[in-house]
């Protein structure tokens, strides 16, 4: 199969916080339509990359370059055409979703909004909840609220931290299928944390485990597995982990 442009490239890339890394020379590569999992413990290092990916967090060193730009210097060239969606993000609370959604399209400079709203609404089957308060949303809704929101612009590179982690395996289930769907449909680039194993080795074509800010493993999920002589990626991340 014919490999796709380069969406996100990083070259030895480093982040230290007073000495202390927490990016170690990362190089992760990922191409259009690709849908690719980057693993590791809490405090790995998989935040850090996604702020600088996303222009936020000047790195240490190395190069970084997305969607053929640097976001630290032409951040505003790439913006329009990536979005970036988290369990933990927190939305205007005081506002209905509906108003959430539109002041996002209009920051977007999305054309026909609200059919596109309902459009998405409809997708992650929360249409019922556009006149409800932002702020009244149970964890799980404001996450498929997040993940409609970052759908808004028809992003060629999608960034998801941990999008299913606060929903049920019915609704995690649904979500997933969902982000393959616009995936393939749409050959967009997706990189995705998440912390359960069954979801990664559903979900992802390529997989990157960092620890202490360092890459540790890579490749297709059976790559990975026949690499650490284990039958799951539980038993690869916890042999990770405890590796003394």
């Amino acid at each position: 199969m014919t490999k796709g442009p380069m969406l996100i490239q990083t070259r030895n890339l480093s982040k230290s916080y007073n000495g202390l890394l927490a990016l170690d020379r990362l190089n992760l590569e990922l191409r259009c339509g690709e849908l690719v999992g980057l693993l590791g413990p809490n405090g790995a290092g998989k935040t850090t990359a996604i702020h600088i990916l996303l222009g936020l967090l000047l790195p240490s060193s190395g190069e970084v370059s997305v969607l053929g730009f640097s976001p630290i210097h032409e951040r505003h060239k790439m913006a329009e055409r990536i979005n970036f969606s988290s369990a933990y993000t927190s939305l205007p609370s005081n506002l209905k979703v509906k108003e959430t959604l539109h002041i996002y399209a209009r920051l977007y400079s999305v054309q026909n909004s609200s059919k596109k709203i309902r459009t998405l609404l409809d997708l992650f089957e929360i249409a019922h909840l556009r006149e409800r308060l932002t702020g009244a949303l149970s964890s799980g809704e404001k996450t498929r609220l997040n993940l409609v929101k970052s759908l808004l612009n028809d992003p060629e590179l999608l960034l998801l931290d941990e999008p299913t982690a606060s929903l049920d395996p019915e609704a995690a289930d649904r979500v997933r299928k969902v982000l393959k769907q616009i995936q393939r449909e749409r050959r967009i680039g997706i990189l995705y944390t998440s912390h359960n194993m069954l979801e990664v080795e559903e979900i992802c074509d390529r997989i990157l485990f960092i620890h202490q800010g360092k890459t540790i493993a890579e490749g297709t999920a059976a790559e990975v597995k026949k690499t650490f002589g284990s039958t799951n990626l539980d038993e690869v991340f916890i042999k990770i982990v405890r590796k003394p």
